[in-house]
């Protein structure tokens, strides 16, 4: 398979298999004007498989959520056909509208306007906790 190369763009790398389709809805690239290939369960001699997606327009991305995701995924932007830039994201402190609170007393349950907050409680094991209830999250 032929993906053609990115001039001026993005490419998300080491997404673990399958999770790649959820980054393009969690990063809105369904809403993008610009071209978006997504390659699903690709060979990686680090990981065995993973997803990768190649966006042709340097867009703004939140780098919070692909921490959350895994913080193994690495971001690279490319200009005028070279990498000029490779992230490695980091679990975030704080995640907002990714996570639901499952708690139903949870004030989230109730407030239907007030965003899911998450707040990281255990970087070690990337456990989040809900803000207002301090319900462990259900990733």
């Amino acid at each position: 398979m032929i993906i053609g190369t990115i001039v001026d763009g993005i490419v998300i790398d080491h997404i673990p298999a399958g999770r790649g389709m959820e980054l393009y809805y969690y990063l809105n690239l369904d809403e993008c004007q610009c071209e978006v290939a997504i390659i699903k369960n690709a060979v990686s001699g680090k990981y065995g498989r993973k997803d990768i997606l190649k966006i042709n327009e340097v867009l703004d991305i939140d780098y919070e959520i692909l921490g959350f995701i895994d913080p193994r995924i690495t971001v690279n932007i490319i200009k005028d056909g070279v990498r000029i830039r490779k992230i490695h994201p980091t679990l975030p402190e704080r995640i907002t509208g990714v996570i639901k609170c499952k708690n139903p007393r949870c004030i989230t349950s109730v407030e239907q306007e007030l965003q899911h907050v998450f707040k990281l409680a255990d970087r070690e094991k990337g456990i989040y906790r809900c803000v207002y209830c301090e319900t462990k999250a259900e990733i």
